[in-house]
C-alpha cells in the first residue's frame, strides 16, 4: 500500500514519462499498447498504473526474454526500489517466459535458480545458476529483457528520460528503437538478431554481478545502474606497467588480501610452504642464485653465498634491517636482478593452484619470495584515493609477450606450420612432459638437471618459444618472438632495402597475425583508439635508419631502452608499413609526440593504451620501482589535469607478475591462463574511494570494460574463458565496474 507521498512521486514520474513518450514513432507506442495493456475501462490503473476510478483493472502482458525465462516471477514494482514486494501484484512465468499481471506500471522480474532458460532456437532449457533481475520501464514493458534492465538504468542516471535513452541504447546497438523494444527471439533480420543477442548476453554477466553485491537487502538498482549505465564513461586509458605480482608491490596494504601472516586482512595465514622438485617441503629457500640485487649502474650487491639459509617464507626486500642477514640496506630505487617469468614455468610455479613451487621453478631462487613496503610509493596513495582491486590476474600464464598479446586480443598468436622441414622456427617447439590425457605437466628437464632447487636451478631439454602441436595441428608463439615490422629485436633481412621488415629467416621473428583484436572491432564501429609506445619514434628511426644512437649498442640497450615484444600491435598484418601505413600512422604513435599532447589537448581517443618505455615500467632486471612508480604517477596527474578527465576511467595495471612470488589462488580456467595475481588500480571520477575491490578481474577485463561500454560484439577468447571457468566450477571474470560508482543525476 503506497503512501500518499509515495503515490504522489510515482504520479509525478508518470507525468514525466507521458512527455517523454510523445516523440515516439506511432508504431512503436501502438506496438507497446498492444501488448502491455490487456483492456478495461476507466477504471483501475491507467496506462502507466496510476488510479483513474471505476472497477475494472488493466492488465500488462508481456515476456521476460533471453532467450525465455521460465517459473520467473515478476512483479509491478509499485514502490520503485527494483525487487519484488509483499503486496505488489505478481505472477510467474510460463513455459514461454509469458506472463499477464493485473495493473500496470514498471516491471520487475526476479530470475532465481529455481528458474529455467529455454532456447527456442535449440529448444533446450538449461537452469539459472545466478540470481538476476530484469526491470521495464512502464512505458515499455511488454518485454523484460536485460535491454529494458539496461534501458532502465540509463535513465536512473538521466533523470528518468525514458526517449533520449532509448534513442542512445538503439544507436549504440546500431538498432532500430522498435527493434530495441521488441522480442529479439522473432527478428528475422540475422544481423540486428546477433547484436541483440550479444548485448543480452554480456548485460546477463553484468546484471549477475549487481544483484550478488546489492545481495538481499542492498541497492539493487543503484548496484544496476552501476554495471549499465556506462555512457558518462567517454574515455579509456590503460597503463600497462612490468613484472610485478600483487604480494610483491601491495601486499601491505590495509584491507586488500596481502601477505599471510603479516597483513590481518590476508585470505590466509599459513600458505602453502614451498616445495622442491619432487614435492618435499623444503627446510629453507634456495640461494638467490646470479645475487640479488646486483645490477648495471649499481654500487648494492649481495653475494649468492649470503643468502643461504633463507626461511621458508616470505620475505621483506627492502626491509630496515636490510636484505636477509646481510645488513645490506636494498631501497626501492636499487634494480633487483631479473628473474625469470615464462609460459610453462608460471604454470609449474603455480603446481595446479598450491602455488608451492615459486622457489622451486625460478632462476632466482629464494628472491621470488621477496615483496616491497609499497606504502613508499606515489601509486599507493592514488590507490587510497580511488580502487584497488586486488583480485586481478593475469591473462595469460608467462611473460610480457603472451601477456600483451592477450591485452588486445584475448588470444595467443599463431605460428603456422612450424614444425616444417624448412621453418626456420622448428627447433623453438618446446620440449613438454604430459600426461595419460595430454595434459601439460612440467617441462621436459635437461638430462643434467639439478635434483634439488637446494643445489641449483632448474634447467630444461628446451625451454623454448611455442608450443608443441595441438590436436587441431597448430604450433601457438608463448614466450618471446619479434615483430615482422621495425622496430623490431632482429634487424632487416640484408636484401630489404627498406629496413621496414624483421628478418623472416629468423627462428624468433613471428609471422603477421591476422585474429580480431580490440583494435578491428573498435574501427569497425568508427569509434577511435591509439596504441601510445614509450620512445616509440625515436626507436623506430634507429630501426628504419633514419637516425642512430649515440654510441654502437643496440636500441634495447639504451636509454630510454625499448621493448620491442612490448607493442602487441606491430605484430599484425593490419599496420603492415607498406600495405597499410594510414592505419599504422593513426594508431601506433608515441608517448612524447602524441600522448602527453592529446591529454593536454583533450584529444584522446576513445580508447588508448599507454605503455612505459623499459626503465620507467617497474620491470626487474632494467627498471627500479621508485623511477617507474614516479612516472606513472606523473601521467596520472596529467590525466587528471586534461579537459576529458570528467568522463575518463583510467586503468593501472601491470603485463604480468615477473616470476614473483602470490599467495592468491589463481582460477582453473582455459589452457593460456590466467595466470598469478598482479596489482591493479581503476582511477576515475567514478571510482569507489578507498575502495579494495575484491571482484574477480583479469587482464582482459579492460577488454570486457570497453566492449560493454560501446557494444561491440565479444571476442572469441573472452567467451571461451569464461565458459572454462564456469566448466570448472568458477564464475566468469567481472569488467571492471565493480569499482564504479555512478550517482544519480
Amino acid at each position: 500500500m503506497m503512501t500518499p507521498s509515495q503515490r504522489s512521486n510515482v504520479s509525478a514520474r508518470g507525468r514525466k514519462l507521458v512527455r517523454h513518450l510523445t516523440p515516439w514513432p506511432t508504431a512503436i507506442a501502438a506496438a507497446a499498447m498492444m501488448v502491455a495493456c490487456g483492456g478495461g475501462d476507466n477504471s483501475g490503473p491507467g496506462f502507466f498504473g496510476f488510479p483513474s476510478g471505476g472497477s475494472t483493472a488493466t492488465t500488462t502482458s508481456g515476456v521476460v526474454t533471453g532467450s525465455y525465462y521460465r517459473n520467473a516471477k515478476v512483479c509491478i514494482d509499485t514502490n520503485g526500489n527494483g525487487r519484488c514486494d509483499s503486496g505488489e501484484p505478481s505472477t510467474t512465468t510460463d513455459a514461454n517466459g509469458a506472463f499477464t499481471l493485473t495493473g500496470q506500471g514498471a516491471l520487475v522480474a526476479e530470475i532465481g535458480t529455481s528458474s529455467k532458460r529455454f532456447d527456442p532456437v535449440t529448444n533446450t532449457e538449461t537452469p539459472v545458476t545466478q540470481p538476476l533481475v530484469f526491470r521495464a520501464p512502464a512505458g515499455a514493458n511488454g518485454v523484460v529483457s536485460a535491454i529494458t534492465t539496461e534501458l532502465v538504468a540509463l535513465m536512473d542516471a538521466n533523470g528518468g528520460d525514458l526517449a533520449a535513452a532509448r534513442a542512445a541504447l538503439a544507436a549504440r546497438l546500431g538498432v532500430s528503437e522498435a527493434q530495441l523494444l521488441a522480442d529479439h527471439n522473432k527478428q528475422t533480420d540475422a544481423a540486428i538478431k546477433t547484436a541483440l543477442q550479444n548485448e543480452i548476453d554480456q548485460a546477463i554477466e553484468r546484471i549477475a554481478e549487481a544483484v550478488a553485491e546489492a545481495g538481499a537487502g542492498g541497492d539493487v538498482i543503484a548496484a544496476l545502474r552501476n554495471r549499465l549505465a556506462l555512457d558518462q564513461i567517454t574515455n579509456v586509458v590503460v597503463i600497462y606497467a612490468e613484472n610485478r605480482g600483487f604480494d610483491n608491490l601491495y601486499g601491505l596494504y590495509p584491507g586488500a588480501n596481502g601477505i599471510p601472516g603479516v597483513n590481518p586482512t590476508s585470505s590466509t595465514t599459513a600458505p602453502e610452504p614451498q616445495k622442491d622438485f619432487d614435492g618435499a617441503t623444503l627446510p629453507t629457500l634456495p640461494p638467490v642464485w646470479g645475487g640479488g640485487v646486483t645490477a648495471s649502474g649499481q654500487t648494492v650487491s649481495i653475494p649468492q653465498q649470503a643468502t643461504v639459509g633463507m626461511p621458508n617464507k616470505m620475505f621483506q626486500i627492502d626491509a630496515e634491517a636490510g636484505f636477509f642477514n646481510t645488513g645490506t640496506k636494498v631501497d626501492q630505487t636499487v634494480i633487483s636482478r631479473d628473474l625469470v617469468h615464462r609460459f610453462y614455468n608460471n604454470q609449474m610455479q603455480i603446481d595446479g593452484g598450491k602455488n608451492d613451487k615459486f622457489a622451486a621453478y625460478s632462476d632466482a631462487g629464494g628472491l621470488s619470495m621477496g615483496y616491497y613496503d609499497g606504502s613508499k610509493m606515489q601509486l599507493w596513495q592514488v590507490a587510497k584515493n580511488f580502487t584497488l582491486a586486488d583480485n586481478f590476474f593475469m591473462g595469460a600464464f608467462g611473460g610480457s609477450f603472451l601477456n600483451h598479446q592477450y591485452l588486445v586480443c584475448a588470444c595467443a598468436p599463431l605460428y603456422p606450420n612450424a614444425d616444417d622441414a624448412n621453418s626456420p622456427a622448428k627447433a623453438t617447439i618446446s620440449a613438454i612432459d604430459t600426461d595419460a590425457n595430454g595434459n601439460f605437466v612440467r617441462l621436459t628437464p635437461a638430462a643434467n638437471a639439478p635434483t634439488s632447487v637446494l643445489n641449483g636451478a632448474p634447467t630444461y631439454l628446451n625451454d623454448s618459444t611455442l608450443t608443441p602441436k595441438d590436436a587441431a595441428g597448430n604450433f601457438y608463439a608463448v614466450n618471446t618472438m619479434q615483430p615482422a615490422y621495425q622496430p623490431s629485436g632482429n634487424a632487416p633481412a640484408a636484401a630489404d632495402s627498406s629496413k621496414l621488415f624483421a628478418d623472416p629467416t629468423k627462428a624468433n621473428t613471428l609471422p603477421p597475425q591476422t585474429q580480431t583484436t580490440i583494435g578491428d572491432l573498435l574501427t569497425a564501429k568508427g569509434l577511435s583508439w591509439a596504441w601510445y609506445g614509450g620512445a616509440w619514434k625515436d626507436t623506430t628511426a634507429v630501426a628504419t635508419g633514419d637516425r642512430k644512437f649515440p654510441a654502437a649498442v643496440p636500441p634495447a640497450a639504451q636509454t630510454p631502452n625499448f621493448q620491442f615484444h612490448h607493442q602487441p600491435f606491430n605484430y599484425y598484418a593490419a599496420f603492415d608499413p607498406t600495405a597499410h601505413p594510414d592505419a599504422r600512422a593513426a594508431y601506433l604513435k608515441d608517448f612524447d609526440a602524441d600522448f602527453l599532447k592529446d591529454a593536454a589537448a583533450g584529444t584522446l581517443p576513445a580508447v588508448s593504451f599507454y605503455k612505459p618505455q623499459g626503465n620507467l615500467n617497474q620491470h626487474a632486471g632494467y627498471a627500479s620501482v621508485a623511477d617507474g612508480d614516479a612516472h606513472i604517477a606523473n601521467v596520472l596527474a596529467k590525466l587528471q589535469a586534461s579537459p576529458q578527465w570528467g568522463h575518463m576511467l583510467v586503468v593501472v595495471t601491470y603485463d604480468e607478475n615477473g616470476g614473483f612470488y602470490d599467495h592468491a589462488a589463481v582460477p582453473k580456467a582455459d589452457r593460456w591462463g590466467p595466470g598469478t595475481r598482479i596489482p591493479a588500480i581503476i582511477v576515475s571520477p567514478f571510482s569507489k574511494k578507498g575502495f579494495v575491490d575484491k571482484t574477480q578481474y583479469d587482464t582482459a577485463s579492460t577488454l570486457r570494460f570497453i566492449t560493454h561500454r560501446w557494444s561491440l560484439p565479444p571476442l572469441k577468447g573472452l567467451v571461451d574463458r569464461d565458459a572454462a571457468l564456469l566448466k570448472n566450477g568458477g564464475h566468469p571474470m567481472g569488467d571492471l565496474t565493480g569499482a564504479l560508482d555512478f550517482k544519480k543525476s
